[in-house]
């Protein structure tokens, strides 16, 4: 008998803002995003197992991660 399992990622964006880069220090659009990384039994995801926030800087590149709080007050402004 095999047991197949495994984790798997997605990202969900959150929206586009504009603020200062923390890299490069430029005023740009900064895309949110939420990453979900859930557990999946034989390739059916059941439940998640870690929560992250990142925000990503469309002038470099730089992708930074950010707090739930963070990320919820500048999704909503």
């Amino acid at each position: 008998m095999f047991i197949l399992f495994g984790f798997g990622t997605r990202i969900h964006p959150l929206g586009t803002l504009t603020a200062a880069c923390r890299n490069c220090g430029n005023v740009a659009a900064q895309m949110l995003s939420r990453r979900v990384t859930k557990f999946s039994l034989f390739f059916i995801p059941l439940f998640p197992v870690r929560t992250r926030y990142a925000a990503q800087c469309t002038f470099c590149g730089a992708t930074y991660r950010i707090s739930e709080d963070e990320a919820t007050s500048r999704a909503i402004a």
